[in-house]
Formats: structure tokens, sequence, C-alpha cells
């Protein structure tokens, strides 16, 4: 077993997971805080490292594309003080670090774990049920339904409607947006049968995120949806034409495949993630 405990956080691994458990320190965000622990199967690592610092040095973790539905709904925009996946190590530590880290690639090799993407998420998502108050509005997950409740900042219009309850079976795609610069985020639901993109200002589908304190542990509810649609990889697949899936599928008809993706995605249709993954299927067609 190695360990390495920091004020940012303790990690230690067993040869079949690490388990993660965020420290108490101010320079801990609010995210890691809420998530609590974490336990990290091997199947789920793509790597490990460890970068020293004049000050302080970094361990990271590499995920397997797919594999954590936290990752997936943030898309990178995660601020390193709320990424689980790192640790700040104290200069006095950087030995137990590198030991670390050698335990864990070498246990990778061992169980010849590869670094390709996955077809199913390998961690469960935060837990249910959950309920977050940020921006312009509310938004609670039992597992079965989205509700979102707005409060006295939203705007006239969406606030008339009243509060809005989506079915997970509605529920065609969730993404989490930090706000930067000047630009307000969101945390938004692609909702089967809703019109097009709006404002999230404007959007009875979308709570609005002004910057604030709160704002990351909205990428905890679009997460924990996450984890309970269809997998991105089975989505794409599905997403193929019948022809793009057969051995020998014709050449011009995966070219036209990629050709509607790409409209799909510049209209706002695909996000970023389902765009890629969707490339990727039709790529490794051709």
């Amino acid at each position: 077993m190695a360990e390495i405990i920091q004020k940012d956080g303790i990690w230690v691994f067993d040869g079949d997971a690490l388990r993660l458990t965020p420290g108490r320190d101010r320079n801990v965000g609010t995210l890691r805080r809420a998530l609590g622990e974490l336990v990290v199967p091997l199947d789920a690592l793509a790597g490990v490292s460890f970068e020293q610092g004049r000050r302080a040095g970094r361990l990271r973790l590499r995920l397997r594309d797919g594999s954590d539905p936290l990752l997936h709904a943030a898309g990178g925009r995660l601020a390193e003080i709320h990424d689980p996946y790192r640790l700040t190590v104290e200069p006095d530590r950087y030995g137990v670090a590198e030991y670390f880290t050698d335990e864990v690639r070498d246990a990778l090799h061992l169980a010849r774990v590869p670094g390709t993407p996955v077809s199913e998420y390998l961690l469960p998502g935060p837990p249910l049920p959950l309920s977050v108050s940020a921006g312009d509005g509310t938004a609670s997950f039992d597992g079965e339904r989205v509700r979102l409740e707005w409060n006295w900042k939203t705007e006239d219009a969406k606030a008339a409607a009243g509060p809005r309850t989506l079915d997970l079976a509605d529920i065609l795609g969730v993404e989490w947006q930090p706000s930067a610069g000047l630009e307000n985020g969101h945390l938004r639901f692609r909702v089967r049968g809703a019109p097009a993109r709006t404002r999230a200002k404007y959007d009875p589908n979308a709570v609005e995120l002004w910057g604030f304190k709160r704002d990351p542990l909205m990428a905890l509810v679009a997460a924990a949806v996450q984890a309970r649609l269809p997998h991105p990889s089975a989505a794409a697949v599905a997403d193929v034409p019948r022809q793009a899936q057969a051995p020998g599928a014709d050449h011009d008809a995966l070219l036209r495949r990629l050709r509607e993706l790409g409209e799909l995605h510049r209209a706002g249709v695909l996000t970023d993630e389902e765009f890629t993954t969707a490339k990727q299927a039709v790529l490794r067609e051709l």
C-alpha cells in the first residue's frame, strides 16, 4: 500500500483502487469538499504524474476518457482548485510522492490497463439526492427528475413560468459552463422537444451563473445527471448509420456523416465532447 498525507488531501493506493480524500486546507475548493472521498478503480486510470516545483509539487491522475461523468460534464473546464485528481505536495514529501507515483505506474503496467477510452462509466458520479443553489436558481436531482426553481434574481418572464420539472427520459444532454471574463456561465439541460437555444438568462431549462463561489457545485448536478444518461460512446455508435457500423461500409457515406456531424456541431446541437466522440467513431470505420 502507498499513502501520501498532505494539507491538500490524503491519497491511498491499495493496488486495486485509489482513495482520494480532500483536506481541510483553505485552498481546497468547494467542489472537492462537496465531493468528499472518491474511490477510483485502477481500470479507470490512464496515467499518473508528479511535477516538482520550487514552493510545491503536483501529483496528478489522468483518467481514461469516458470513465468519469464529472470530467465529461465539466469538459476540461474545472479550475485546479476544484480538480479532485490533483494534489499539492509540500517539498519535504517529494520522495513520498515519487514512491507513490512509481507504485501506481507499476500496478498499471502489471495489470496491463490500456490508456484507451472506455465505453461505460467506471465511477458512479456524485451521490443522490443532490440540490445546489447558485446564480439565478436552484437545481435538484433525485435520480429520476431534475427540478429547477428560481429566485428573486431570475429574469421576470423566466420566473413567471414557475419551477420546472424535467424527467430524465426527456433529457438529451447536460452541460456546465463556468463564467469566464464578462461571459456568464450556465447549467443547461438539452430537453426533447425544446425550442432552439437562447441565452441562459431567458432559457427555462438553464440556470445562469455569474462567477460566484457556489457556481462550481452546479458541475456536480451536471455529473449526476450525466452518469444516468447513455454513455457518450454508446450514443455516438447509435448515431452512426448502419452502413457505417458494418465492415466495408461505404466510404462516401462515412464522409457525408462526418460533414453532418460538423454541421450539427457548428449549429450547437452537439457539444464539443459529443462531436469529438461521434467523429472518432466514424473515423475508426474509415
